[in-house]
């Protein structure tokens, strides 16, 4: 309703915030496609409309008409996304927008915990020097009656005493669970069957120990680990359970609780059959979202999903990819890594249009775990070639934003490089990421270091002119001295283009 208030350019942005608990990312996609496609916008008109007062109408027990700020107006989760976009851009901004706003923000009258201590830590970046502390004060009131509840509190070792108390209690617990079941036994002449496996028991005994901690009990917990304890026991006993469920199972899939079992079975018969998916045989993905990080690696290994393919890559990374909630980030990064890493380093080709299609999907997505999952070690492998060059390249100009390309180009400074690498370096560059004064220090170093190795690269030469043309601003005197004795190496055809391009180069 006030998206009429903002110009075309910031109804993008108040549209990507308001998408939700992804929104910072979205409106930080925008904003850099925004300032590819005009280098001199600004947010300026932006932080100037979410700052104007609005007419609000009337609360119960308040005057007719009040005006406050009309980004207080907005829901809690906009305000969340707002100060999380605005702490990835501060450095662009000038900080006397951002405090406004902040002095905006601070006169809302149902104030969110989660937005003040946001709005706090952003004044902490900027250098105001806000002492107060990021929690509020009921938060800081039950943070000390749980530290009171600890043994030991305000000694060293505190928790560590805490749960080894825990290791008594934990016996006692498992007496009382046996006990019930002799009686049990003697009513009803069996033991208790339980479905669950060994991790669900883990679950519930780490339950309890932190209950323990905190003095309080649930019964129904109480029954469930007395449930565990009967169910471990008849696994146990040799009179009463059959000598091949003694046996531990040799598959994998023994750790994953029975719900995920099954749904792996029907995503395993899915990826064999030849028929297209419907939306109910998509459906079975959504198994993925209960998986946490150790089981989504057993599901992994299970599935075989390494071995998966190519042409069934499209429609699984779909499939992925509408999920109802996004995958945790480890999650993501281990679906990533068995899916992709081994087909990419594998390369001897330009990649397929399907791996091509996942690779990207996957990136577009999840472009944080396909980093450190895929990108990365494809980037610290000695012996990757130009196909293995040619799709992060892809990746890089298509789907990854300029604190990710930054993130990959301080990657490049902890290997050797290589001339399939050199091309990856110079797409990382010519994206422009936003490098400050200590990165391209640490990159110019890495030039001079590793140029000796390229004196009649091509490559190594091309990506040289791009840093002292784009990046001429950054070029101190210093920069300009080490420079000078690379160049002074190169052999290449455009030795005189650098050095002409290193001369233009001036400091006030």
């Amino acid at each position: 309703m006030f998206l009429s208030r903002f110009d075309s350019r910031s109804k993008l942005l108040v549209r990507s915030l308001m998408a939700g608990a992804s929104g910072a990312h979205r409106a930080l996609g925008v904003f850099h496609r925004q300032q590819r496609a005009n280098p001199e916008m600004s947010l300026s008109n932006f932080m100037e409309t979410l700052c104007q007062d609005e007419i609000t109408s009337p609360e119960i027990g308040a005057q007719p008409l009040t005006a406050k700020p009309l980004v207080c107006l907005f829901p809690v989760l906009f305000k969340q996304n707002l100060l999380s976009f605005i702490y990835l851009v501060h450095s662009v901004l000038p900080q006397t927008s951002i405090l406004h706003l902040l002095k905006c923000l601070s006169q809302d009258s149902h104030p969110n915990p989660w937005v003040t201590a946001l709005g706090r830590q952003l004044e902490r970046s900027l250098g105001t020097h806000n002492e107060e502390p990021l929690y509020t004060r009921p938060c800081s009131q039950r943070l000390k009656e749980l530290s009171q509840r600890l043994v030991g509190f305000g000694e060293t070792g505190g928790w560590a005493k805490c749960l080894s108390g825990q290791t008594v209690e934990s016996e006692s617990l498992r007496a009382s669970g046996l006990s019930e079941l002799g009686t049990q036994r003697k009513r009803k002449g069996s033991f208790v069957t339980l479905d669950s496996g060994d991790e669900e028991t883990g679950h519930q005994i780490k339950r309890i120990k932190m209950d323990g901690c905190g003095g309080e009990r649930v019964d129904a917990e109480e029954q469930s680990t007395n449930e565990v304890t009967s169910g471990r026991l008849e696994r146990d006993a040799p009179a009463e359970t059959p000598a091949e469920e003694q046996a531990a199972p040799d598959s994998p899939s023994h750790s994953l609780p029975e719900h995920i079992k099954v749904s792996v079975l029907q995503i395993k018969e899915l990826l064999e059959s030849q028929t297209e998916w419907d939306q109910s045989s998509m459906d079975v993905f959504k198994v993925l979202n209960d998986c946490d990080p150790a089981q989504m690696e057993v599901l992994c290994s299970t599935l075989s999903l390494p071995a998966l393919p190519e042409q069934t890559l499209p429609k699984l990374c779909s499939s992925v990819l509408t999920l109802s909630l996004d995958l945790s980030y480890s999650s993501a990064a281990t679906l990533i890594k068995s899916l992709l890493l081994e087909k990419v380093l594998s390369l001897s080709e330009p990649a397929s249009r399907c791996l091509v299609t996942a690779a990207t999907s996957l990136c577009s997505q999840y472009p944080r775990p396909m980093c450190h999952a895929l990108v990365g070690p494809v980037l610290m492998e000695k012996n990757i070639g130009n196909p293995q060059a040619e799709l992060l390249n892809r990746l890089i100009e298509g789907c990854l934003d300029s604190h990710y390309r930054l993130l990959l180009l301080q990657m490049t400074f902890k290997i050797a490089w290589s001339e399939a690498l050199l091309s990856i370096i110079h797409s990382l560059l010519d994206s422009k990421p936003d490098l400050n004064e200590e990165v391209f220090t640490q990159f110019t170093e890495q030039l001079v270091s590793q140029g000796p190795q390229f004196t009649k690269s091509v490559k190594f030469a091309k990506m040289m002119l791009t840093v002292l043309t784009k990046y001429s601003s950054h070029v101190t005197a210093a920069h300009k001295h080490s420079l000078s004795g690379c160049l002074l190496l190169n052999e290449t055809f455009l030795k005189k283009s650098l050095q002409a391009a290193l001369k233009r180069i001036t400091h006030t």
